[in-house]
């Protein structure tokens, strides 16, 4: 892994080898930067805060070696990316503006591809993990991972039925508080119906009514009109002296006939005069006829004005749009409307049925109320499933959990697992009681710690100090180690409270782990640091205005300079070099099975 200008480190080659590395160093600043970087090869959030003063980016190069079944490389070339020889190239680069980009065997990815990676690659922990571990939530989640199968498939059904159950309840008690509204809803689109009803509108009737009331509120002057026309066509009996436009159409077509022979085009337009007459003669027919059936009648246009007046009525309270704007047009109007009635009809048709499934409100409150029962019901018993299920896990997690505190020097501790449920009076019947229930079922999860014999069971959030709460989470991850076991373990400072033979034996508790997978550990305490296979030093260097940091491998010599720094404080230190050697004298003997 290739480290450029982050943080105080401005570039640092760091080789994280097979087996049990380790991670020392006076600024703890530095150290953490190894962490961090390695956070951010596997999808950590970017924070140009870590940019190193000065620079424009901060870059994390990492080669991972990786077997050919592994499911990471699997996913890696399933989104594009190449392998270099089996091993998978990943980089991350923050700007100091805070832009963020992601890299996977030579192609660009989504920052959340390395998260998904990460996730199947190595395993984090720190001291803020041990501070998680003192929540009752994080503690039922450490133990429904442990329980694996067994306990996943009957609490993802009782889940299923759970989410069910909420949307159940929230339909019912929305149809029963809301019941009064309902009914007013009700009433009201029942008086609207049988006002359409009554009214019995047609689509388009609007239009055929408006020009029929054009047509009667000027029946005299049409009328007029009408017979002032024909009269001009055809004549008028009661003035004989009126000269009609068929009389001197009838001249002109004469005097055409008389000479048409002499001339086929004057014949040509002699036969167009024969046709306009034929045609002025129709003209002059309908216009009599029209003018003998209009008739002026006062009762049929209020008969008509009334029936617009309703159907306006109807469109303002149950039109749309444009209807809801303008009432229908009356005497005087005239004109086209946008929807009309039709918009009356569509309203009816909706609100009947909009009515059908308030009046069958009741029913559906039956329905749902026995489905809630049911369900209830069953979610009891797959309740009762997972608890089963997490008592059973609990038991052995607890035991192995104890007995890896015992290889970190609290050999008479005993870890156990509180399960325990709280009453609701709105909860689920479950073993003659009626308890609380979530969507992670109906127990309550609490570890207890008996430090030494005697010493009742406490929760370690109130009974172990916090030396005991690292042992105690380093005995959870070592178990979750052979339960579930990823290829990279990441320690950051776990050990902090702990020193003495406590830390020696997290030293070699760490060691043994580090024989099935690769353990990196962050640590301030030479006894840890002592059973480390490879030893890295963060180096600070000042020109006199800026501090930079380094990460170096240590050799042999150099490694007992740095475990004599961290026993005494001197690297040259007689004794501390003779301490320092006892330690890796220690360390490296035959360690125990």
């Amino acid at each position: 892994m290739r480290i450029r200008d982050l943080g105080v480190i401005d570039d640092a080659v760091v080789e994280l080898a097979p087996g049990f590395t380790v991670v020392t160093g006076e600024t703890g600043a530095g150290k953490t930067m190894v962490v961090t970087s390695l956070g951010l090869l596997l999808g950590g959030r970017a924070d140009p805060a870590l940019v190193r003063g000065g620079a424009d980016r901060a870059v994390v190069e990492g080669r991972l070696e990786l077997p050919a079944d592994s499911p990471v490389a699997a996913r890696a070339v399933e989104a594009g990316a190449e392998l270099d020889e089996g091993a998978l190239l990943i980089s991350r680069t923050v700007s100091a503006e805070g832009r963020s980009r992601a890299h996977v065997g030579g192609r660009s990815v989504p920052v959340g591809l390395l998260s998904e990676l990460g996730e199947d690659l190595i395993a984090v922990h720190g001291q803020t993990d041990q501070q998680r571990l003192l929540r009752p939530s994080r503690q039922r989640g450490a133990l429904d991972r442990y329980a694996g199968e067994a306990l996943a498939e009957p609490l993802a059904r009782y889940r299923a039925v759970y989410r069910r159950l909420r949307e159940v309840s929230a339909a019912l008690a929305e149809l029963t508080t809301q019941a009064r509204e309902r009914a007013q809803e009700a009433d009201l689109l029942r008086f609207g119906l049988e006002e359409v009803a009554a009214a019995e509108p047609v689509a388009g009737e609007e239009t055929e009514l408006a020009a029929e009331a054009e047509r009667l509120g000027h029946a005299d002057a049409l009328s007029s009109a009408a017979v002032l026309a024909h009269a001009a066509l055809a004549g008028d009996p009661a003035d004989p002296d009126l000269v009609d436009a068929g009389t001197l159409l009838g001249q002109a077509r004469r005097a055409l006939d008389a000479v048409r022979g002499h001339d086929e085009r004057l014949a040509a337009l002699a036969d167009r005069l024969a046709e306009a007459g034929y045609l002025l003669a129709d003209v002059a027919g309908d216009l009599a006829g029209y003018a003998d059936d209009l008739d002026a009648d006062p009762v049929r246009l209020a008969a008509v004005e009334e029936r617009r007046a309703v159907l306006a009525g109807l469109l303002r309270k149950y039109g749309s749009g444009e209807g809801q704007r303008e009432a229908l047009p009356h005497k005087g109007g005239g004109g086209r409307r946008e929807g009309g009635t039709a918009e009356v009809i569509a309203w009816a048709e909706a609100a009947a049925a909009r009515l059908a499934e308030l009046d069958g409100d009741d029913e559906r409150i039956d329905e749902l109320g026995a489905e809630e029962t049911e369900l209830r019901t069953e979610l009891a018993e797959l309740a009762a499933e997972v608890s089963a299920a997490r008592r059973a896990a609990a038991g052995r997690f607890a035991e192995a959990v104890s007995a890896e505190l015992t290889e970190l020097a609290m050999p008479h501790a005993r870890v156990t697992f509180d399960l325990s449920r709280l009453d609701d009076p709105a909860g689920l019947e479950l073993d003659g009681r009626t308890v609380a229930y979530g969507p992670h079922g109906v127990d309550e999860v609490e570890v207890l710690l008996a430090p030494h014999p005697g010493a009742a069971p406490r929760p370690i959030a109130k009974g172990a100090s916090g030396g005991e709460l690292s042992r105690v989470m380093l005995a959870v991850e070592v178990v979750f180690a052979g339960a579930d076991p990823v290829p990279t373990y990441l320690f950051d400072e776990v050990d902090a409270g702990v020193g003495g033979k406590a830390a020696v034996e997290i030293g070699r508790r760490l060691a043994k782990l580090a024989q099935s997978a690769q353990v990196v550990v962050v640590t301030h305490l030479p006894q840890v640091a002592a059973f480390a296979d490879r030893h890295l030093v963060v180096e600070k260097r000042s020109d006199g205005t800026v501090t930079r940091s380094g990460v170096k491998a240590l050799s042999d010599e150099e490694r007992v300079r740095e475990l004599s720094r961290m026993l005494a404080g001197l690297e040259d230190s007689e004794l501390g070099r003779a301490h320092a050697e006892e330690l890796l004298a220690a360390a490296r003997a035959p360690r125990r099975r």
